[in-house]
């Protein structure tokens, strides 16, 4: 059926300390909130995707270990089909640590583990479910080789590949040709375009920049501006409608993009999907955690 959503990315475990600012280098600062849930940016997408209504198929690559047994069990509960998430006995799960100031900011370190060691093999086990997909929305915490594999395997059979551009790292030309959206965010639409993204008037020249890349949609998002949208001829400026506090932006562009693919997936037009995006995204950075701050399709209707 061709409203399934894959999610073909990262799976790692959050390590969160709160704090009332982020320490400088050889800083220590003692008094803080420790959390540990479930992250990654694939897996939030993919959560994000199924909690807000998608019929999202997960492929990742865990260690056998904890982490990994967890993850697992975690993402059958979220109602994702976990067919293909493969194991890495030689390599562990992936690990973030993550610090967040009073404002919601936040600086992250990833250990990927066995995400690096996801591959082509792999993904041709996992053929049929991209194949018999709707979309596929991948990010960049995996090799960049298998992220181009599937995105040929997908545009082949007429799949429409979404990539998140992040974390931002130069994107080899042959796969931004096949993708039908890239959804970058300030700094990564910077690292693409060349262009610093202040306002939206930049976020258009931006978008022209990466659109002449060969991607038939940018999505540029802007934070608590909201997102600039550049669809082939057309523009749109979509503004964040709610006021909204920040208490942690951890997970909210994987919200966003979680999001965007269930709007597309339901057959809604591009603004609305953005619209709704946006609604999503803004709920998660008023909670704590990555997977713990992803709002449920019944707080957004």
């Amino acid at each position: 059926m061709k409203n399934k959503i894959v999610v073909l990315g990262s799976s790692n475990t959050d390590m969160v300390i709160k704090s009332e600012r982020l320490p400088v280098p050889g800083e220590t600062i003692l008094g803080g909130t420790f959390l540990m849930n479930a992250g990654g940016k694939g897996a939030n997408q993919a959560i994000a995707a199924s909690r807000l209504g998608g019929d999202v198929t997960f492929i990742c690559k865990t260690g056998n270990d904890f982490f990994g047994h967890q993850s697992i069990d975690l993402y059958g509960k979220e109602n994702i089909n976990t067919d293909y998430i493969f194991n890495d006995d030689k390599s562990p799960s992936g690990v973030a640590l993550i610090s967040v100031d009073r404002n919601g900011e936040n600086c992250i370190v990833v250990a990927p583990g066995a995400n690096l060691s996801l591959n082509k093999s792999d993904i041709d086990q996992a053929k049929d479910a991209i194949v018999n997909a709707g979309l596929l929305l991948m990010q960049l915490e995996i090799p960049v080789e298998t992220v181009l594999y599937s995105a040929q395997i997908a545009k082949k059979h007429g799949v429409k590949v979404f990539l998140n551009p992040a974390p931002a790292q130069p994107i080899p030309t042959d796969l931004i040709s096949m993708l039908y959206m890239i959804t970058p965010n300030k700094t990564e639409a910077e690292s693409l375009s060349g262009i610093k993204v202040s306002d939206w008037k930049s976020a258009k020249c931006a978008a022209d920049k990466i659109f002449e890349l060969g991607v038939s949609v940018v999505v540029i998002t802007l934070g608590s501006m909201g997102a600039l949208v550049k669809d082939v001829d057309k523009y749109y400026e979509i503004p964040v409608t709610d006021k909204i506090e920040a208490v942690d932006t951890t997970a909210a562009g994987d919200t966003f993009c979680g999001a965007l693919c269930v709007g597309i997936s339901e057959g809604m037009e591009l603004p609305e999907a953005v619209r709704f995006a946006n609604k999503a995204a803004g709920i998660s950075v008023t909670r704590m955690g990555a997977q713990s701050s992803i709002p449920y399709r019944k707080e957004l209707d």
